[in-house]
């Protein structure tokens, strides 16, 4: 899956950068998971996770929720309450009631412990182990600045076709639990015997033919038997998604097609014929790919006039503007995506790019001396300057970058998990001469991908900068001590 479309000056920028960082580990890559970061699918996963994790005994903000690139029906846990869904899951269910049945069975196998059978390296994953086959980072491989969708590529020893084997026993045991779960919840099982249905008339078919899920979940009748008594004793069976969920789900399908699929393909799926909100958001999507940025803005303007408090379409424009090298115009969109979704840290981390992007009169202008530090963060953005490009333009660089530190440093609380976060703030405190803390954001990108030879050289640099035994001299300490 290939994001970048037309790009400028920045997204020349942004592409070497990622070639440098990904060059040394490219050997290591073969045929692995690729991991899809979006801030709408992310958090309608959650919306419909939520109340199946609380009945289950787990603490929503302890489970991690992971894409997976890949068209074909799968899902699977790991330890450490990780849930990682193929984007083919939702792109291929009928029904929001369908992915929540599947999020309810994985959370049975997460809740009762059940292991990756023979891949015990999988038991002890952490993120850091996931991003060390890290080959496209963040908003970077969606187009050299995007922060909503993004692709991280795993290598091939977390590769889906060996990550899990459950046994008969198991998938019984996580249906009831998942049936259990739901029941708790007041929400129907509907969607999970629907699905598992499907799964049954596979099969039939080859192993080629069949989607990873009924490999890795055998489905028997005696299972399935079991499954529907226990669900059609709830007293929520004959629950429905909402129209507001079923439209949130669409949209969301939408934009995975837009994405995924070649524009070719996307323009079959949503014909011109097709003037509804699921298509025009595709449409937009795959007009950019075609760097027909006008045409995309165009689609995404008309659905607007319907959307306009969606975040998500604003986000969308901004990327859209940034990509084709109009940061400035890229920073009102983002600024409203962000009024409308408080605290969302991978549109505040849209904002922050688009904000560093920026090219204007103060480049090479009144920055911060040479060894004059500046630690601090601007005060949010003011929507009187976002809406006006020419106001932004006239903003002196160190005043961006002081602005946009703010919003990086606090998306880094909210998501710390995110590369490219770290990647950004290297850049916001080089700009405001920070070089202690440039320094270090370096090292905790390298450390997030994995790449610790790097990690440690740019945190041992970074100590030099503070006074030892201060917050962010252990902080370096700690990279440079760390295993791998």
């Amino acid at each position: 899956m290939h994001f970048r479309t037309a790009g400028k000056k920045a997204s020349a920028f942004f592409l070497a950068a990622l070639l440098a960082f990904s060059s040394g580990i490219q050997p290591a890559l073969a045929a692995g998971i690729s991991l899809v970061r979006d801030a709408e699918t992310e958090n309608m996963i959650r919306e419909f996770s939520t109340p199946i994790w609380r009945a289950a005994g787990l603490l929503p903000s302890s489970v991690r929720v992971y894409l997976v690139q890949d068209n074909r029906i799968n899902a699977f846990v790991t330890a450490g309450q990780r849930m990682f869904l193929n984007t083919g899951l939702i792109t291929q269910a009928d029904t929001p009631l369908e992915v929540i049945g599947v999020i309810a069975h994985e959370t049975g196998h997460m809740a009762g412990g059940h292991l990756v059978r023979g891949q015990e390296a999988m038991s002890k994953m952490s993120l850091p182990m996931i991003a060390s086959m890290v080959l496209g980072i963040g908003a970077m491989a969606a187009g050299a600045g995007d922060a909503g969708m993004a692709i991280i590529a795993g290598g091939s020893h977390i590769a889906q076709r060996s990550v899990l084997a459950y046994s008969r026993q198991q998938e019984g045991a996580a249906d009831q639990a998942g049936a259990t779960y739901l029941q708790r919840a007041g929400m129907s099982g509907k969607g999970m015997l629907d699905l598992f249905s499907k799964f049954r008339d596979q099969e039939a078919l080859s192993t080629t033919q069949q989607d990873p899920f009924i490999q890795s979940h055998p489905i028997s009748e005696d299972r399935l038997a079991s499954l529907e008594e226990r669900v059609n004793a709830s007293p929520y069976f004959d629950q429905t998604d909402t129209p507001e969920r079923i439209h949130q789900f669409k949209m969301v399908q939408a934009k995975l097609f837009g994405f995924v699929d070649e524009p070719s393909v996307t323009m079959r799926r949503f014909p011109q014929s097709d003037q509804s909100d699921y298509a025009r958001y595709a449409r937009a999507i795959a007009y950019h790919k075609l760097g027909q940025n006008e045409q995309s803005l165009a689609e995404i303007d008309a659905l607007l006039k319907k959307e306009a408090d969606n975040p998500y379409v604003w986000e969308l424009k901004g990327q859209v503007l940034f990509e084709s090298g109009r940061a400035a115009e890229a920073v009102g969109p983002y600024h409203r995506a962000l009024s409308l979704k408080q605290g969302e840290p991978q549109l505040q981390l849209g904002l922050a790019q688009a904000l560093l992007a920026i090219e204007n009169s103060g480049l090479g202008g009144s920055g911060a001396a040479a060894g004059t530090p500046i630690a601090s963060a601007a005060a949010p953005l003011s929507p009187s300057i976002s809406d006006k490009p020419q106001l932004l333009a006239k903003l002196d660089q160190t005043e961006i970058a002081r602005i946009a530190l703010g919003y990086l440093q606090t998306s880094s609380k909210t998501d710390p998990e995110n590369p490219t976060t770290f990647f950004q703030l290297a850049i916001a405190h080089g700009r405001l001469n920070n070089i202690g803390m440039a320094e270090l954001s370096t090292a905790e990108y390298y450390e997030a991908i994995g790449a610790m030879r790097d990690a440690r050289g740019h945190a041992a640099t970074a100590q030099r900068h503070f006074k030892e035994g201060s917050p962010e001299w252990l902080r370096a300490q700690d990279i440079m001590q760390e295993e791998g």
